[in-house]
C-alpha cells in the first residue's frame, strides 16, 4: 500500500492543529509531539505539521514563507459541491483565508483557501460522470508492468 504524506512547516503548531481538526481531519497521535503532528486526511493521506525547527531538520536551506508566495497547491476532493462550500466555510471560520473566487465549470467545482501559515489547499469536486473509470485501470495496469521483477 503506497501512503502519501505532505510535510508542511508551521508557526505555531498547536493553532494549526487546532485549524485541520476544525475542518474535520483528526490528529494520528502515534506520530505527534511537541514537534509535529500527523493529520489525517484519508487512510492513505496525512500532512505531517511540523515546527520550524523540526522541519528545517529535512532540508537544505531555508524555509519559504507560504503567506509571500505560492510554490505550491494541494488539492482535495469532494463528494458534492456542498462539500467543498463547507470545507471553505469551516477553514475561514477557524483562521483560513478564502484564496480565490469559486471557479465553476459544470463539471467541476471548486474553492481555494489558505491555512493559517498561508498554504494554498484547493477543495474541488468532479461530476463522476467525467471520470473516465477505464482510463483509471489502464493507468493503474500500465504502473503495474513498468514495475522492475
Amino acid at each position: 500500500m503506497r501512503m502519501i504524506f505532505v510535510n508542511l512547516p508551521v508557526k505555531d503548531l498547536e493553532a494549526s492543529k487546532r485549524f485541520f481538526n476544525a475542518l474535520g481531519f483528526p490528529t494520528n497521535q502515534q506520530f505527534t509531539d511537541d514537534t509535529a503532528a500527523a493529520i489525517v486526511i484519508e487512510e492513505n493521506i496525512s500532512v505531517m505539521l511540523l515546527t520550524h525547527a523540526k522541519f528545517a531538520e529535512f532540508i537544505n536551506g531555508g524555509i519559504a514563507d507560504a503567506s509571500q508566495g505560492v510554490s505550491k497547491l494541494m488539492c482535495l476532493s469532494a463528494a458534492s459541491r456542498e462539500e467543498v462550500d463547507d470545507l471553505l466555510a469551516k477553514a475561514v471560520a477557524n483562521g483560513g483565508k478564502a484564496y480565490r473566487p469559486a471557479m465553476d465549470y459544470g463539471q467541476m467545482y471548486g474553492v481555494s483557501f489558505q491555512d493559517p501559515d498561508g498554504h494554498v489547499w484547493e477543495v474541488m469536486w468532479m461530476d463522476p460522470a467525467m471520470i473516465d473509470q477505464a482510463e483509471i485501470k489502464r493507468t493503474a495496469e500500465a504502473l503495474k508492468q513498468a514495475e522492475p521483477a
